[in-house]
């Protein structure tokens, strides 16, 4: 809805993209093509031509073959939809598993990450009264990680979406736990600050929002500097924490007050 109020489309279609590649990297895949589907509120010939010229840069940047697409028009829905199927080989069998004793780096989002508009939109007036960074575009972090794995061999790896960080328990298993402190420096948007003054508590915040943080890696300690290093070479990242011995929880120290989360 933001981006087609806005016409933002070449956000859309950078969103919609990263949120694709984000979970290749996290699945140690390749990305190799996809297909797309475009729903419209209305029948509109600009939009479609330039959404579908920014995806197809997009992909011929990246070496990713556009092998289908639809178009839809619904008429009285709300806004836009991207829908992306993106298709691609794993590189590597390698679990994607946090171990005892890994170090968790957290690199920083660019805000609310195409996650959470749902929740956001209620807790304002009307479309006029958003902040004007709603439609800031998913960070991809898929180049920068993809070198990192292949050199240092990252144990876990999660794209903080949708779930948020509730999501890292799929990583865990159920012998380890994760361990995030409130000692770095990936402080939350203004946009996640204003969401928790409006109201919402901090359960619902880590649960549903990136809160600053919008992929986490686990590494072994030895390594955490220089892979540390080379993420802040292109994206603000930090240690937030550590992988401990456990039961398949998720511990956070909040960064909105001194509450301590546990999922």
């Amino acid at each position: 809805e933001d981006h087609w109020r806005k016409r933002t489309f070449q956000a859309a279609v950078q969103d919609a993209l990263a949120m694709g590649l984000n979970d290749c990297v996290r699945d140690r895949a390749i990305p190799l093509e996809v297909c797309s589907h475009i729903f419209l509120p209305a029948d509109d010939h600009e939009a479609i031509i330039n959404i579908v010229w920014h995806l197809a840069n997009q992909c011929r940047i990246r070496d990713i073959a556009i092998t289908g697409g639809e178009t839809a028009i619904h008429e009285g829905s709300n806004g836009l939809e991207i829908s992306i199927t993106m298709l691609g080989i794993k590189r590597s069998l390698e679990a994607n598993q946090f171990r005892d004793g890994d170090i968790l780096i957290g690199i920083g989002s660019s805000g609310a990450h195409s996650n959470g508009f749902t929740r956001i939109h209620s807790m304002y007036d009307d479309w006029e009264s958003l902040p004007d960074n709603i439609t800031t575009p998913t960070l991809n972090y898929y180049n920068c990680l993809d070198g990192l794995d292949e050199v240092f061999s990252i144990h876990g790896m999660t794209h903080i979406t949708g779930g948020a960080f509730v999501k890292m328990k799929d990583q865990l298993g159920v012998h380890y736990d994760a361990r995030i402190h409130r000692m770095h420096n990936l402080k939350p948007h203004p946009i996640f600050e204003e969401m928790f003054a409006r109201g919402v508590k901090e359960e619902e915040m880590y649960r549903t929002f990136n809160c600053g943080i919008g992929f986490v890696i686990g590494i072994d300690p030895n390594l955490v500097s220089v892979c540390l290093r080379a993420i802040r070479q292109k994206f603000n990242a930090d240690i937030i924490g550590s992988i401990t011995s456990g039961n398949g929880s998720v511990y956070i120290e909040s960064m909105f007050s001194e509450e301590k989360l546990t999922y």
